[in-house]
């Protein structure tokens, strides 16, 4: 269980490309708790989101390439153990702040399990489980986390601010995910996983892709003006100017050359730049939120 490679499948520190989620939540609750928020974020980046990795990365057995691993070892019976034990940290943790947030987390986990065990393997549905991934990874874990950081926790019904910015956020999941599984075409298929990105080719990914993203951008302007922050369209455009750049460039390279550019390394880049970008952005929206207004 203590193997190095065991720990490496944790992939902890690909919980940075899951973190706008956590800062877009922090950004728009009215009232938060500090200390909460800060077990929030440790829950979710240091042990919930390492275990579902940890996991799914037992049951994939990967030969190639996966998110956050360039070349994985191969996984043992330790790394099952060592997800177990990281989902019930996270677990024992989130009880101290608030039994919805526990059942939250608990019921994410059970969802991700799901994702990659053999017995129900959602992964291997191409449309189902990118609905599962764009909803929990979304939507979802920004109502887990506004019920975690906040002292108010669950209110329902769901204030309107809340639920719109939750289905945007898996708006932006929902275009990203396809290409999360771009070059990973000849490991799923060894699987028998029929993946989103398989169903829709190289180029029908990146063409599917940008509808969707295009879609997100214009959903999260029209969200600002609608809670009446239309000062945050234009950062939020500025935030975005990278991450549709590098994907444009991406997409000619890839129709060129798809042997060299359909890559782990591509992707991975998506993703920092994506991730970076939306970070930076949502907290810079979580400053301008907690600055009094003249």
């Amino acid at each position: 269980m203590f193997r190095k490679s065991n720990w490496e499948h944790l992939r902890i520190p690909f919980s940075y490309y899951l973190m706008p989620v956590y800062w877009f939540a922090l950004a728009s609750v009215p009232d938060v708790n500090t200390l909460n928020a800060v077990v929030v974020w440790l829950v979710l980046h240091l042990f919930l989101y390492p275990s579902s990795n940890g996991y799914n990365s037992y049951f994939d057995k990967d030969e190639k390439s996966i998110g956050g691993l360039k070349n994985p070892k191969k996984a043992t019976i330790g790394l099952y153990y060592l997800s177990l034990v990281f989902f019930l940290i996270a677990l024992g943790i989130s009880l101290s702040i608030d039994i919805v947030f526990f059942w939250m987390v608990l019921t994410y986990g059970l969802v991700s399990m799901a994702y990659s065990h053999p017995s129900v393997r959602l992964k291997k549905y191409p449309y189902l489980s990118w609905l599962t991934a764009g909803f929990f990874q979304g939507a979802f874990t920004f109502w887990m986390c506004s019920v975690g950081i906040t002292d108010s926790g669950l209110v329902w019904p769901i204030p309107r601010e809340l639920w719109m910015a939750a289905l945007l956020t898996s708006l932006l999941l929902l275009g990203s995910y396809p290409l999360t599984q771009i070059y990973q075409h000849e490991e799923d298929l060894k699987r028998g996983d029929l993946t989103l990105s398989i169903r829709l080719g190289i180029m029908g990914t990146f063409g599917f892709s940008a509808i969707w993203l295009l879609l997100g951008g214009l959903a999260f302007a029209g969200y600002f003006i609608t809670i009446e922050k239309p000062w945050a369209v234009w950062p939020f455009l500025l935030a975005m100017l990278p991450v549709v750049s590098y994907f444009s460039i991406w997409f000619i390279l890839a129709d060129k050359d798809p042997e060299n550019y359909v890559s782990h390394r591509m992707s991975m880049w998506m993703n920092k730049i994506s991730a970076t970008a939306l970070n930076a952005f949502f907290i810079y929206l979580f400053w301008q939120s907690q600055t009094p207004s003249v």
